[in-house]
C-alpha cells in the first residue's frame, strides 16, 4: 500500500463507521458511502462491492437506479442469496410485487442461515398478502 492511499480494509472500516454513526438508516450519509464504494470498486473490484454500492445508490437515487446496476451484475451473483434479497426489496419498493416475490423465493432457495431464511420468508409472506 502506498502512503496516504487507503486499502480495502480501511475503506470497509470507513463505510462501517458511517453506518454506526447514524441512529437510523435515513440518517446515514449515503453520498459519502457511495463515494467510498466508488473508491473500493477501484481498489478491490468485485460483484459484492458493486452490489453494496447499488444498495447505497438506492438510498440516494431510488430503487430504479439501483435495479439497473443489479442487472449488470446478475449473472455473476445469481447464486448469492443476498443479491436476490436486495433485488426483491428494490422491486417491492417500486411496486413490482410479482417480480419481488420471485426474487424472495430465489433468495430463500439459496440461503443457508436459518435466521435469514425466516426473515426472507416473513418478507415474502407480507408481499404475498398484498397480492391477495
Amino acid at each position: 500500500m502506498r502512503a496516504g492511499v487507503p486499502n480495502s480494509f480501511s475503506l470497509q472500516a470507513a463505510i462501517a463507521a458511517l453506518h454506526c454513526q447514524a441512529p437510523r438508516a435515513e440518517d446515514t450519509d449515503w453520498k459519502k458511502i457511495v463515494r467510498l464504494y466508488d473508491f473500493l470498486e477501484r481498489v478491490q473490484p468485485s460483484p459484492i462491492v458493486s452490489l453494496n454500492r447499488a444498495v447505497a445508490i438506492a438510498m440516494i437515487n431510488g430503487a430504479e437506479a439501483a435495479l439497473l446496476l443489479l442487472d449488470a451484475i446478475s449473472s455473476e451473483l445469481d447464486s448469492y442469496h443476498l443479491f436476490h434479497a436486495a433485488r426483491a426489496d428494490l422491486l417491492r419498493r417500486i411496486g413490482n410485487v410479482k417480480e419481488s416475490a420471485k426474487s424472495y423465493k430465489r433468495a430463500i432457495a439459496l440461503v443457508a442461515n436459518d435466521n435469514e431464511c425466516r426473515f426472507l420468508a416473513r418478507r415474502l409472506d407480507e408481499l404475498q398478502s398484498l397480492m391477495r
